[in-house]
């Protein structure tokens, strides 16, 4: 078995903005092991939110990460080599990912079949509206007319409800919100009955990760539901916000791949919290990894792969906004359409 790895630029559509940043591009980087015949693919999608970036984990690849020479099993490759890892989430979530890849090929199984799921009918993903250009509003919801559930990025104070206001003059689709930490608290209690009123689901992560207490109070008079996204990280967050949120979100890039996003559906179930299945943006490579865990939760918002223009990869695909495996694949079920130079 051998490692390789490769950088690549991943194109928006449109700028993607958040109450925080705004991008036109990501890079992100590529993690394969090769055994043979048999190439098992991960993705890292890193993010500056959590101090992770392409050059912390290049210096790490760079360094070299060495591979069991007797193991036999998934888990015990993966329990070898987490801690080369540095601690970074999103090289583990690649790595992760990529070992479940090469583990499902190797037995010629699925993903979903090696963790016993169906996926013949899995949910619908919601479609991602960022922050922009107010101009490119009418043409952003047009894009999003094949997806029945609108994901609406708010944390403007000047813009939040014109923003709304300009959707709902051209659809009354279900609307999630996800503020990325922008409001006060103030502001977040307006939101959130002026938003109850325009056919809105619940609201993500309304304040910053360190002002819990807010949360607490704004979920004892919100109508909306809330979901904890940049609190919600690994499994051990779950029970420390157990009081402030209704749900949480788990992204494999935030809480290092497979095996923990199994770990906190499991404890997020035994505390009857809603779930939901996010992503960063990412290419197929991430975004059908998830989608594997989709039948195990309450809501999916994995749509990082339909904002880029240069997907290299193709996996789970969308019939009628609803997220689609294939029957006939096993590992992740991954090919390599775009045949640039370093991709396997």
């Amino acid at each position: 078995m051998k490692i390789k790895f490769s950088t690549y630029r991943i194109k928006l559509n449109h700028s993607f903005g958040i109450s925080r940043s705004s991008n036109d591009f990501y890079d992100i980087i590529y993690f394969y092991l090769i055994d043979g015949d048999i190439i098992g693919r991960g993705e890292a999608a890193p993010s500056l939110r959590y101090n992770e970036s392409t050059e912390k984990i290049l210096s790490v690849l760079n360094n070299g990460i060495s591979l069991a020479d007797n193991f036999q099993s998934r888990s015990e490759l993966w329990s070898f080599m987490k801690p080369q890892l540095m601690g970074i989430s999103s090289l583990e979530a690649a790595v992760n990912m990529a070992i479940w890849d090469w583990w499902g090929q190797k037995e010629n199984k699925a993903l979903y079949e090696i963790l016993k799921l169906n996926v013949k009918l899995l949910p619908k993903t919601s479609f991602t509206i960022a922050i922009g250009n107010m101009n490119e509003l009418d043409e952003k919801v047009q894009a999003s007319s094949p997806y029945s559930i609108l994901k609406v990025k708010l944390g403007t104070p000047e813009n939040d409800k014109e923003i709304i206001r300009q959707i709902r003059l051209k659809t009354d689709k279900i609307i999630r919100v996800d503020a990325n930490e922008g409001w006060t608290y103030d502001m977040a209690k307006e939101m959130s009955f002026w938003l109850a009123d325009r056919n809105v689901e619940f609201i993500e992560q309304p304040f910053p990760a360190d002002k819990l207490h807010d949360t607490e109070l704004l979920r004892k008079v919100s109508p909306l539901p809330l979901y904890a996204d940049e609190n919600s990280i690994v499994s051990k967050d779950i029970t420390e916000i157990e009081s402030a949120f209704d749900g949480i979100n788990i992204k494999l890039m935030k809480c290092g791949g497979i095996d923990e996003a199994l770990n906190m559906i499991k404890v997020a179930k035994e505390l009857n919290m809603k779930i939901m299945l996010g992503c960063m943006v990412e290419s197929s490579v991430g975004i059908t990894a998830a989608a594997h865990l989709a039948s195990m939760v309450d809501v999916v918002d994995l749509d990082g792969n339909l904002l880029i223009s240069n997907d290299p990869y193709a996996g789970v695909s969308i019939k009628d906004g609803r997220l689609m495996l294939s029957a006939n694949n096993t590992g992740m079920g991954l090919s390599l359409i775009n045949k640039e130079e370093g991709l396997l």
